[in-house]
């Protein structure tokens, strides 16, 4: 008994002692972080400073503020010229300096952001000052849309939630074929467009507008973007004929967001004037004070100026033959002797000279004499059609794009296969 007391004694007391001596706990390495690349610079090297442009702050004043001397920023800015004009950094652009991790955190790097897509990066960590563009990567989709017309063009995109720019690009596509003024009621478009994002989900803005129809007093208006020089590798839109659908003249001056007030009439009469005959040589767009005025065709201004009752004027010459001018503006944009392309603002609506309301009054000139641009009467230039050696390329590109206007969807054959299959069933 005496034994077995103490050979339990002895089993609890060796216990005892091996529960005093701890298991070495295994140390583990600190895990480095992963490095980070932004704008091609591993971040993780850096003090990385992120900052919105304030008013009345220059290039110059920002890197003096993260400690870059004043003679080395005028041989940044002087370095940089051609590739990035540091004079035009506007207030409320984002930009980043990546500065020197050290205890001065000098700036090393200025990366301002131009849009949500470019970023011009200005690297002067060392003696040789390098500026180039960064663009973030781009995933582009393409989206098909429908819509109709309640009241006009802006209201049916506005209620699609797309974007006024995508909606100026139509109606430039259409300036030449569609008065948007016409539109009825009940007219409806389809459009087949990109939209580019950013890391998948951040809005980028558009892309191209690949094609888009019109449907307006049961025609049905087509277009499709097609480049038939490779060389010049100029896109144009033409219709499912390859007809262009540019022509020399804009219908009107106005994009798209006014009436027509008074037409081009020579027997017009004026109660003010006693009835008697007082010829209308022009067309009134009715459109708010401030609206743009846009030149209708390419040209030389040979005319801007304030005169009597044509108030604010510009007159543009386009070649031997053809001269418009635009009255009544609030605001000149625009000089004698200036080249302005078609579609430049060139002034605003306004009630200058002799007018009852807002509006410009449009004149157009053939030969010297005044004529009515808006009747058919009145054979205005055309652009150059497809030639014919570039047709069936064109007209075998533009099957499919029809198919997916059509059909709201691409086709799983060739579409003229499907007409063929189609016709004989």
């Amino acid at each position: 008994m005496k034994k077995a007391l103490h050979l339990l004694l002895f089993i609890i007391v060796f216990s005892a002692c091996n529960t005093d001596k701890k298991k070495p706990v295994p140390t583990s390495k600190p895990v480095k972080p992963k490095p980070v690349y932004r704008y091609g610079y591993k971040i993780n090297d850096y003090k990385v400073i992120q900052d919105t442009i304030k008013s009345g702050e220059s290039f110059g004043y920002i890197l003096d503020r993260h400690h870059v001397s004043y003679p080395k920023i005028n041989n940044i800015a002087t370095s940089i010229k051609d590739i990035f004009d540091v004079r035009r950094v506007r207030a409320g652009k984002p930009y980043t300096i990546l500065a020197s991790k050290d205890s001065l955190e000098e700036a090393k790097v200025f990366i301002y952001k131009n849009d949500k897509i470019r970023a011009t990066v200005v690297d002067f960590s060392d003696s040789i000052v390098k500026a180039h563009t960064f663009l973030q990567p781009i995933k582009t989709v393409e989206r098909i849309v429908e819509g109709k017309i309640y009241s006009n063009l802006s209201n049916a995109m506005d209620s699609l939630h797309l974007s006024p720019n995508l909606t100026y690009t139509i109606a430039d596509i259409y300036a030449w074929t569609l008065d948007f003024y016409k539109l009825q009621k009940g007219d409806s478009f389809k459009i087949i467009f990109e939209e580019k994002f950013i890391k998948d989900s951040l809005f980028a803005g558009y892309g191209n507008v690949k094609s888009a129809v019109f449907k307006h007093n049961n025609q049905d208006l087509y277009a499709f973007r097609f480049v038939a020089d490779s060389v010049k590798g100029i896109p144009e839109y033409y219709d499912e004929n390859g007809n262009m659908l540019r022509s020399q003249f804009l219908k009107s001056p106005i994009k798209f967001q006014y009436r027509i007030s008074s037409r081009y009439n020579l027997k017009r009469r004026i109660a003010y004037y006693g009835y008697k005959v007082k010829p209308h040589k022009g067309t009134d767009f009715a459109a708010n004070i401030g609206t743009p005025i846009i030149a209708t065709a390419s040209g030389t201004v040979i005319e801007s100026r304030r005169k009597g009752g044509n108030g604010n004027y510009v007159k543009i010459k386009h070649n031997g033959t053809y001269a418009t001018q635009y009255l009544h503006m609030k605001k000149r944009k625009v000089k004698k002797g200036d080249y302005v392309k078609q579609g430049q603002v060139i002034g605003t609506v306004g009630m200058t000279g002799n007018t009852g309301g807002p509006h410009v009054c449009y004149r157009f000139w053939k030969n010297g004499r005044q004529v009515d641009p808006l009747s058919p009467k009145t054979k205005l230039p055309e652009a150059e059609p497809l030639h014919k050696n570039i047709k069936p390329r064109f007209l075998k590109f533009i099957e499919p794009l029809k198919y997916q206007l059509d059909y709201n969807q691409l086709p799983t054959k060739e579409p003229s296969k499907i007409t063929e299959e189609i016709a004989q069933n």
